[in-house]
């Protein structure tokens, strides 16, 4: 939760949000963390991106999805017919939670409270920035905003109509599954993947009512 001395993040534009989120210690993990990886694109993108976390390269660079598993999602995006400088790419937790195995800093999962006390953030982004349509990109991001029940393999490419507010949600694989998939795997989760994100263009794309 916020704390008390902070005003409301929704209040705020992604200028001030980032700000503020810079000096977030509502969780640990801002203590190993390099820096605040915040979200990054046009404050009017019709299609947002919800991963789960930075990874190495983004901890240290401070952009999101600017490591390998971005290079998977650049190559989707483009798969799909839509221009990365067009979305707005964030995830659901800002600090990259790692552990070390000699020199390499290796991924952690973020657990339910890192989840729940990053969820300020996001939320309050999705709320400026108003997309049309928002793709939770692997379980973490797909629990953080839509609980535990999903399923990314059962319940992806499917539209959830005004799941969150007024903008629809598509569930899909994050590019990291893809990069771990095993050989006979990875093209068929990478087709997946494009689809889900041609799909949410498509509605992204469709008048409003």
């Amino acid at each position: 939760m916020p704390s008390p001395s902070r005003p409301s993040p929704s209040r705020r534009g992604l200028s001030e949000l980032r700000t503020a989120a810079a000096s977030c210690t509502d969780c640990d993990l801002y203590i190993r963390a390099s820096q605040t990886v915040f979200g990054e694109g046009p404050i009017d993108a019709q299609l947002a991106l919800v991963g789960e976390q930075p990874g190495d390269r983004e901890d240290k660079e401070g952009h999101p999805f600017v490591g390998p598993a971005g290079g998977v999602l650049d190559r989707a995006l483009e798969g799909a017919g839509v221009s990365r400088d067009g979305v707005y790419l964030t995830n659901a937790v800002k600090h990259f939670k790692w552990a070390p195995r000699g020199k390499v800093r290796l991924h952690q999962k973020p657990n339910a409270a890192e989840m729940r006390a990053c969820a300020q953030w996001w939320r309050a982004e999705l709320a400026v920035v108003e997309p049309a349509v928002v793709v939770l990109l692997g379980a973490t991001a797909a629990h953080a905003v839509l609980g535990p029940s999903v399923r990314v393999t059962r319940d992806r490419g499917q539209v959830r109509p005004d799941a969150l507010g007024d903008a629809a949600a598509v569930v899909t694989f994050h590019p990291s599954a893809v990069l771990r998939a095993a050989d006979d795997a990875r093209d068929l989760m990478f087709r997946h993947l494009v689809d889900d994100l041609r799909l949410a263009v498509d509605v992204a794309r469709q008048p409003a009512p």
